[in-house]
């Protein structure tokens, strides 16, 4: 299974990253890094979670990222 992050500048200046393979995986964040890293972490515990309650099987993932 792979996974993107996508990412992209707000008007506000603000970044939101997201992974669209998981949904309501998205962050914010005050540098694309830092989003990108939030939306990261919150992918892995989303995953975690799925494997902790028998939502999902073990696989291989990848987690790639998409520039703006």
């Amino acid at each position: 299974m792979n996974f993107t992050i996508e990412h992209e500048r707000e008007e506000d200046g603000r970044w939101l990253a997201e992974v669209p393979e998981l949904a309501g995986v998205l962050a914010y964040g005050t540098t694309a890094d830092e989003a990108m890293a939030k939306a990261e972490s919150l992918a892995l515990r989303v995953l975690a979670e799925r494997l902790d309650n028998g939502e999902a099987k073990p696989q291989s993932i990848s987690i790639g990222i998409v520039a703006a």
